[in-house]
């Protein structure tokens, strides 16, 4: 593996091993296996939970960070994206963490740098370290054999990277998934799919609830996401008594995606995906730098 673009750029056996790393972490101080790398995060959209946790988890390796400002960079002069790469690539870093709005992105980069490229989101294509913490939050919570649980995805999926990392990665650990949204929100998939979230709720064993991204929309879809919220956010009267798991990718729109009395319940475990996060990144980073040399 020489860059994280897509999940699939991991097997099976390098995600296993990736998960003991992580939980390594969780356990103990990290030792400072990436003294002296040089890390560039380097984000066209505005971020604060994935560059964070990227960068603190860089930080905790040992490595020395640096953050392109987007906003004052020669991309606003004109220079492409792939000179900036070019030249970034030339300062000599060891790996450089992009974000940006059009899909293929951090793949059309890798192929003109000698580092290792980590995807951190795409478009709405790829968000693989997100998936990655996302199925390590499943697993400290069920333990590792997955085969069999029920996953109900919940909200605008079709405009979610986070879903379609999501939706390539879970059925190789043998989850069984169920998209719900209303129509406009489905993708074209051979996933089964619902409308209606009261039938998921009874069905799944895990909820992830997404963002309602109103950036992505060409034209509004609901005259309010109040409107939205009535049939799709995730409630403590919904979910009842169920013994479910809750996820969600985050920023959540409290009242919109998920109540504030579900985000409060301990079914809940978004605060659990961040900490994760950091793990994941963690050991991503490691494998990736060091494997490049």
């Amino acid at each position: 593996m020489r860059h994280l673009i897509t999940t699939d750029d991991l097997s099976v056996e390098e995600i296993e091993a990736l998960y003991e790393e992580a939980e390594s972490y969780l356990r103990k101080p990290p030792p400072k296996l990436l003294q002296n790398r040089l890390v560039i995060t380097l984000f066209f959209e505005n971020s604060t939970r994935t560059r964070s946790s990227f960068e603190i988890a860089a930080k905790r390796l040992g490595a020395d960070v640096v953050h392109l400002d987007v906003a004052k960079s020669s991309t606003k002069k004109g220079e492409t994206l792939y000179d900036t790469a070019a030249n970034l690539d030339a300062m000599g870093p060891d790996a450089i963490i992009v974000r940006h709005a059009q899909s293929g992105t951090p793949y059309q980069l890798s192929r003109h740098v000698g580092c290792a490229i980590f995807n951190a989101g795409d478009g709405a294509h790829a968000h693989p370290s997100q998936a990655l913490l996302d199925l390590f939050t499943m697993r400290r919570h069920f333990g590792r054999d997955l085969r069999g649980r029920k996953i109900a995805i919940v909200g605008d999926i079709r405009n979610s990277r986070v879903a379609n990392s999501n939706m390539r990665l879970l059925p190789r650990f043998g989850l069984e998934m169920l998209l719900v949204a209303p129509p406009h929100f489905l993708p074209d998939s051979d996933l089964p799919a619902t409308t209606d979230l009261r039938e998921a709720l009874e069905w799944a064993d895990i909820v992830m609830s997404l963002r309602t991204q109103t950036e992505r929309h060409a034209h509004p879809i609901y005259a309010s996401l109040k409107d939205y919220a009535k049939d799709y956010c995730i409630t403590k009267d919904r979910v009842g008594e169920r013994d479910i798991l809750l996820l969600h990718p985050g920023p959540v729109h409290r009242n919109i995606d998920i109540d504030d009395a579900m985000l409060a319940d301990p079914r809940c475990k978004v605060l659990e995906q961040v900490k994760n996060g950091v793990a994941v990144r963690m050991a991503a980073l490691k494998r990736l730098i060091l494997a490049n040399g």
